[in-house]
C-alpha cells in the first residue's frame, strides 16, 4: 500500500510539474485572479526586474525569435549570415532588451507604477481579451487602482531602441530603431499579456486530460 501511494503521489507531483509550463517560463512574473494587487516594495521590484529581463526562458525566447527574424530580412546587412552573424544580432537584441527593461523599472519606481500584468478578474473571452490588451498600454499607480498611461514602459523601449543604434554598423538610425522598439512594444506586450491570461485555461484542460488518461 505504501508503495502504491508512493508511486501515485510521484504521478500526480510530476502531472503539476508538467501542465505548469507557462509560470515562469513563458510568462514571467505575474498576478493570478485569485490574488490581490499590493503594490510592490523596493526588494520585490527588484525581483520582478531579474525574473522579466535575465533569469527566466522567456525573456531569452523573444530575442531569440527576433534575432531569427533580424537573421531572415539580413539586418543590419553588414553582419554576415550564418551562426557568427546570428550571434551579433541576438546580442544586439539582448543589450536592447536590457537597457528597455532597465529604463523602464527606473521609471515605473520613480513613478510607483506597477510593473506586472494582473490577470483579469472577469469572466468572458472578449472582456478578458480587453483587459489584456488595455494592460499594455495603461498600469495602475502605487494605489492598485488609478490607471495610467504606460509612460515608462514605452519610455524604456524608446529609450533602448536609441542605445541599441550605438553598436550598430553605419549608417544608423537611431530614432528609426526608438520607433521601432516602441511599436514592438505595442505588439509583443498586446500579446504577451494575452497569453499570460490564458495559459491557466490551456494548463487546467491539459491537466484534466492528463489526470483522466492516467491509470
Amino acid at each position: 500500500m505504501d508503495a502504491a501511494e508512493a508511486t501515485k503521489r510521484i504521478g500526480e507531483e510530476t502531472i503539476d510539474k508538467m501542465v505548469d509550463w507557462e509560470n515562469g517560463w513563458l510568462t514571467g512574473p505575474y498576478v493570478s485572479k485569485e490574488r490581490k494587487l499590493v503594490a510592490m516594495n523596493r526588494r520585490q521590484r527588484e525581483h520582478v526586474y531579474l525574473q522579466q529581463t535575465l533569469t527566466t526562458p522567456s525573456a531569452y525566447f523573444k530575442r531569440m525569435f527576433e534575432a531569427g527574424v533580424d537573421q531572415l530580412r539580413n539586418n543590419p546587412p553588414q553582419w554576415p549570415q550564418g551562426w557568427g552573424g546570428y550571434s551579433e544580432r541576438f546580442a544586439s537584441r539582448e543589450g536592447q532588451f536590457i537597457s528597455a527593461n532597465t529604463l523602464a523599472a527606473l521609471g515605473n519606481a520613480k513613478l510607483k507604477y506597477e510593473a506586472r500584468y494582473d490577470q483579469c478578474k472577469c469572466n468572458g473571452f472578449w472582456p478578458r481579451t480587453r483587459h489584456a490588451i488595455l494592460r499594455n498600454f495603461l498600469t495602475y499607480d502605487e494605489t492598485e487602482r488609478n490607471l495610467h498611461p504606460q509612460w515608462a514602459l514605452y519610455g524604456g523601449a524608446f529609450g533602448g531602441g536609441l542605445i541599441s543604434s550605438a553598436w550598430k554598423p553605419h549608417p544608423r538610425t537611431p530614432f528609426a530603431d526608438a520607433g521601432y522598439g516602441v511599436l514592438g512594444q505595442a505588439g509583443y506586450g498586446a500579446l504577451l499579456n494575452f497569453f499570460t491570461e490564458f495559459a491557466g485555461d490551456v494548463n487546467r484542460k491539459i491537466e484534466a486530460k492528463m489526470r483522466q488518461g492516467r491509470p
